[in-house]
């Protein structure tokens, strides 16, 4: 089937590829997972293998059909539906999420997804290298940011491996990684911080003196230097520094 360039569409085709995806998955035979964008079901078979049961998210009506037709719902339980919209909490706590993700729409979609990471018992998908590197970036780094900070507050993440452009059909122009997001627990997370985060990395050149609604007596309250950018501060850091801006009232002008 002809890949839909408006999907972000690159069918992984390479066995060893799709088998090493597997076993970092390493799934169980009662095990609630999601594939999300299914495709031509290259990921979905080896995994039927191994669950009794698998759930699935596919924008693309044909490719969900034809998944449609292959599998009963029994064991396949699917959903053409747009992964960037879908309430990812009608599925069991626990849940285990995984997909080879259109780079079209990965970014907004880990945003979205952290959302339900208290529902989450693990994540792994094959993205592109680029984003994996920003997921995974330290503190200080050029590919540190936003990205960086919202994931990393509420998971644990590993790089696991890099996939040449080969092993898609139609091959992208970069290489991808696959990455595994385990959620941190007990993390308490203010309702402004992604807001916070937003502000602060919309203007990552200026210091957070002028990038967030702060006086320096607050930033010396947290023990930050406030000549200090962005990219400088931990997640922790601005966890603590979105309770600070609620502490002192100023959540109406982030």
């Amino acid at each position: 089937m002809t890949a839909r360039k408006r999907f972000g569409q690159h069918f992984l085709r390479d066995p060893g590829v799709l088998r090493r995806i597997v076993e970092a998955i390493d799934p169980l035979r009662g095990d609630a997972i999601v594939e999300i964008g299914p495709g031509e079901g290259a990921l979905t078979r080896p995994l039927l293998e191994r669950v009794d049961r698998l759930s699935a998210i596919e924008i693309d009506r044909d490719l969900a059909a034809r998944l449609a037709a292959e599998f009963p719902p029994a064991r396949l339980s699917l959903q053409c539906a747009d992964a960037l919209a879908f309430d990812f909490s009608a599925f069991p706590d626990g849940v285990r999420i995984v997909g080879n993700l259109p780079y079209n729409i990965s970014t907004p979609l880990l945003f979205h997804l952290a959302g339900f990471a208290d529902r989450v018992r693990d994540m792994h998908f094959l993205l592109q290298k680029e984003v994996v590197d920003r997921m995974v970036a330290k503190p200080s780094t050029r590919a540190y940011g936003r990205l960086s900070v919202t994931l990393q507050v509420r998971f644990a993440m590993q790089k696991l491996f890099s996939v040449a452009p080969g092993a898609f059909r139609p091959p992208p122009k970069v290489d991808s990684a696959l990455v595994r997001l385990v959620p941190l627990p007990g993390v308490a997370i203010p309702e402004n911080f992604a807001e916070v985060v937003r502000r602060a990395f919309s203007a990552r050149r200026k210091t957070l003196r002028n990038a967030l609604p702060l006086q320096a007596a607050d930033f010396r309250a947290l023990g930050i230097d406030p000549q200090l950018r962005p990219e400088n501060l931990s997640p922790a850091d601005y966890v603590r520094i979105a309770c600070r801006v609620n502490d002192v009232g100023a959540i109406a002008s982030v």
